[in-house]
């Protein structure tokens, strides 16, 4: 496989992003540490939480006082969201708050795993493509469920690594690559990336994109951390691309020692 990385992008909602990572806005110490992470991080797409982060009320601080609407691309979120209705109801908010019409929708089933209730999602998702929405749906990493997402009209789908905030990396990459496989539609790791090695090996697997939050906002330095996020998302990609040698079970020489001297 040879692409020209520098070519090489992102497509989500009609519109090309250069950046593959990603990034979420809850759990850091300010609204600064926040901008600066985002900054190094290098991503042009954020995501904010609708329901915990004030994007309506102008007389309060406000996130998109420090993440400028015009420099990134906001993707607001339906973290928190127990019901198709109550997702679909939050978009909605979303989008006469900002215009904001591309999503990452979340319909949470459990308290305690955060995993996703993907009847709900599946639901909320159809109502809200018909809405008009772009709609880049958080999943478990079924294959089945995938496909009936990106067969329902979604922009992307988004196949959880681990649960959210787990820091456990890709639990199970066999059927990320299933996913991958039967997918026309970009796939972008998001949920329990916990470090470096994680992103680059999702990247290595062929996935689009990661999203994460608390892998940088959790980490000592988030700062240092969003960077070398950036980095690893960076040399996935450059790796997945450049096609990697395959695995064999036994040496081959580095200096191949046919037609030397005996």
């Amino acid at each position: 496989m040879t692409t020209n990385f520098e070519d090489d992008y992102l497509e989500l909602g009609g519109k090309k992003f250069k950046s593959r990572l990603l990034v979420g806005t809850g759990k850091y110490d300010s609204f600064q540490q926040t901008r600066e992470a985002i900054e190094k991080a290098g991503a042009e797409i954020v995501t904010v939480a609708v329901r915990r982060v004030n994007i309506t009320d102008s007389s309060k601080e406000s996130l998109l006082e420090y993440v400028d609407p015009e420099k990134y691309t906001i993707l607001p979120n339906t973290a928190g969201c127990y019901t198709a209705d109550e997702a679909v109801r939050t978009c909605q908010l979303a989008r006469e708050a900002g215009g904001w019409n591309m999503v990452k929708l979340e319909v949470i089933g459990d308290e305690k795993t955060l995993f996703p209730d993907n009847e709900g999602l599946l639901e909320a998702a159809k109502i809200l493509i018909k809405d008009g929405f772009t709609v880049l749906p958080y999943t478990n990493d079924d294959p089945i469920m995938a496909k009936k997402l990106e067969e329902a009209g979604c922009a992307a789908v988004m196949p959880l690594a681990a649960p959210i905030g787990s820091g456990l990396g890709i639990r199970n990459p066999y059927n990320i690559r299933i996913i991958l496989e039967h997918a026309s539609v970009p796939i972008i790791v998001d949920a329990g990336v916990g470090t470096a090695s994680d992103a680059a090996i999702a990247m290595e697997l062929g996935c689009h994109g990661v999203l994460m939050n608390t892998g940088i906002a959790g980490a000592d330095n988030p700062i240092l951390m969003a960077e070398a996020m950036r980095q690893a998302i960076e040399a996935g990609r450059k790796a997945y691309l450049a096609g990697r040698i395959p695995k064999k079970l036994y040496a081959a020489a580095s200096s191949p020692i046919e037609g030397t001297i005996g």
